[in-house]
């Protein structure tokens, strides 16, 4: 099990308890996929679970998953965000669902992946022109899909086992 951890939004310290067991299971696992499915020499690069991102005045966030995109040649600092993945903690939602979700659609994220395990779902947002869409929600043998991310296809039943 992972330790406790903070992070910063807009000036407010949110106090993260350390995740259980389900949590790093469905974290490893989306870890394992998506970076399973990325060529060697691809612009996208999977970061460790809960790296801290400064984002700048808004603060610093560690989200569960997070790949970002890289021009070839260019430093892990000139890279952009692409993909952020948050597993939902039981009891304590909104700060993933409300307060980052808005985070995220404000940086216009390209996509979003909010794992709930309370429901076995994952809902798949896309940034548009006029904010965050909510393209699809994931149950039972729908697979996890991404335009970027050739070769994952995995189900949600996949996702789930054992939680």
């Amino acid at each position: 099990m992972s330790e406790p951890y903070e992070e910063t939004l807009n000036g407010e310290t949110l106090f993260r308890s350390a995740p259980g067991k389900a949590h790093e299971l469905l974290v490893g696992r989306l870890h394992q996929w998506v970076a399973g499915c990325l060529a060697p020499n691809s612009t996208l690069e999977v970061l460790p679970p809960r790296t801290a991102l400064d984002l700048g005045e808004t603060g610093h966030l560690q989200p569960d998953l997070c790949v970002i995109r890289r021009a070839p040649g260019a430093s892990k600092e000139d890279s952009t965000l692409y993909l952020v993945a948050e597993v939902l903690f039981p009891g304590d939602h909104h700060a993933d669902t409300v307060l980052k979700k808005q985070v995220w659609a404000d940086l216009r994220l390209p996509r979003l992946w909010m794992v709930d395990p309370r429901y076995l779902n994952v809902e798949v947002y896309a940034s548009t022109e006029f904010g965050f869409t909510l393209l699809d929600i994931l149950a039972n043998r729908h697979p996890l899909t991404d335009p970027c991310l050739p070769g994952l296809s995995r189900s949600m039943n996949e996702l789930f086992e054992g939680v």
